[in-house]
Order: C-alpha cells, then sequence, then structure tokens
C-alpha cells in the first residue's frame, strides 16, 4: 500500500472512530500544506492554496488571485502618503483611496496576459510546479496534521463530558500526589484536588477509590483542567442525597 493511500485511511478511521468532520480534517490538512509550500518553496507575491485529494492522496499547489481593475500605483502611493499625512495631524475623513495587494490581487492588463477571457472579479488561478522535496515532505505534514487533529478532538471530548458534570459527583482513583495537590484518575483523563479543596481526614493512598465534586472544568493550552472537591458544600450536599435519595 502506498503512503498517500495510508494517510487516506488514516484519515477515514479517525474520522468514524473519533466522529470528526472529515471535510474539516482535509481543510486542516490543506492549510498545513500551504504553509509548508509557503514557507520553503513560495515566492514573496503568491497566494499559495492547496488541494489535498482524499480519493488518491494527490496534491495540487495554486496561486490563486483576485482581477481587479487596473491601477496607477505611482498615483496610488502619492494618495497613500497624502492618507498618511492628514491621518498624523489628526484630520478626521472617509478615507475611500484603493489600495492594491499584489499577494491576494492581479491587475486586468496583466491577467489578461495569461487568459485572455478573465474579467474584473474573476479569480485567476494557476497551478505551481511541485519540487520533489516538498512531495516528500507533504505526506509527513498530512501524518502530523492527523495527530494533531486527533488530540484536538480528543481534548475537546474531554472537556465536554466533564463540563457537563459540573456540579456533580464522579468516582476517580487517586494516583499519585504533586507537591500539595491529589492528581486523580478519573477515567478518560485526570483531575487534580487542590489543597483547600482536600478533606483534612482523607490519606489519599495511591490506587485508593473516591467520590468527588467536579467543581470546574477549564480549557487550557496544555488541554482540559478538572478541578475537583472532596471539602466543598456541595460535595457533601450531593453526597447526602445519594445516601438518603428520598430527599432529593
Amino acid at each position: 500500500m502506498s503512503e498517500k493511500n495510508e494517510i487516506v485511511q488514516a484519515i477515514e478511521q479517525i474520522c468514524e472512530e473519533k466522529k470528526i468532520s472529515f471535510d474539516s480534517v482535509i481543510e486542516t490538512i490543506e492549510a498545513a500544506l500551504s504553509a509548508a509550500f509557503r514557507k520553503d518553496f513560495g515566492e514573496k507575491n503568491q497566494n499559495i492554496k492547496t488541494e489535498f485529494s482524499a480519493s488518491t492522496g494527490e496534491i495540487k499547489v495554486f496561486d490563486v488571485k483576485t482581477v481587479v481593475e487596473d491601477m496607477d500605483l505611482e498615483e496610488m502611493e502619492k494618495k497613500l502618503e497624502e492618507v498618511r499625512l492628514r491621518k498624523e495631524a489628526g484630520e478626521e475623513f472617509e478615507d475611500d483611496t484603493k489600495r492594491f495587494n499584489p499577494k491576494t490581487e492581479i491587475m486586468l492588463v496583466e491577467a489578461v496576459k495569461i487568459n485572455k477571457k478573465i474579467k474584473v472579479g474573476d479569480e485567476l488561478i494557476q497551478e505551481l510546479e511541485i519540487p520533489a522535496a516538498f512531495g516528500r515532505m507533504a505526506a509527513q505534514t498530512a501524518k502530523q496534521v492527523i495527530i494533531q487533529r486527533l488530540r484536538e478532538v480528543e481534548r475537546e471530548t474531554v472537556y465536554n463530558d466533564f463540563k457537563d458534570q459540573e456540579g456533580k459527583l464522579i468516582v476517580g482513583t487517586v494516583q499519585r500526589r504533586e507537591g500539595r495537590f491529589i492528581i486523580i484518575d478519573i477515567g478518560s483523563s485526570l483531575g487534580v484536588v487542590p489543597p483547600e479543596e482536600q478533606m483534612a481526614s482523607d490519606n489519599y493512598k495511591s490506587g485508593q477509590r473516591l467520590k468527588f465534586l467536579v467543581l470546574a472544568v477549564e480549557m487550557s493550552n496544555k488541554g482540559p483542567q478538572i478541578i475537583l472537591s472532596r471539602s466543598h458544600p456541595d460535595f457533601l450536599k450531593e453526597l447526602f442525597m445519594i445516601e438518603v435519595p428520598e430527599i432529593a
């Protein structure tokens, strides 16, 4: 099996197992490939777009520009300089000066040299030659994107699952201590019991199974942070409701 087909199969597998949108993974891969090409092989004024074929694993790279009306660049620069000076002087006015972005736009006079039928407002799409080095890099980039996307989805799933359980009791297993914090295995993730949320009478021995209140769930750069408590008033309330269900 080719490396390209392996990538496509990997995408299909994680999408099915993790309930991820197939199109969103493809879009993420295309964005990563565009960034990689732009960084190592692109030219200054190229607007790089990449197409990744999910059926074949084939990659195509394009320079995409919008066709705009012809402009006198020298005259435009003079007007922009006037605008800058007026703004520096504190003058308030409506700036309607046309601007030209050579990265994303191409003037009609230049565009018709490439495509005689093109008109203002159309997109001029030119396919670029892919260096052999980029072809090898692309496969690795796609794999990295798949792994990263999988991690993101797993983090989002854990966050959503435990966010829905805020204010509720769960059962966890004491895993270890980190300073004054207690790390708890709660199945698909780890929770933490800060010092102020611990019961003074608890020993928190490794392997001990206890009930905890899901106090707060927050998303950080490292993933979901799940704060647990055994001293919060709501912990005792929820525990009492379990022990004496008719009160609920």
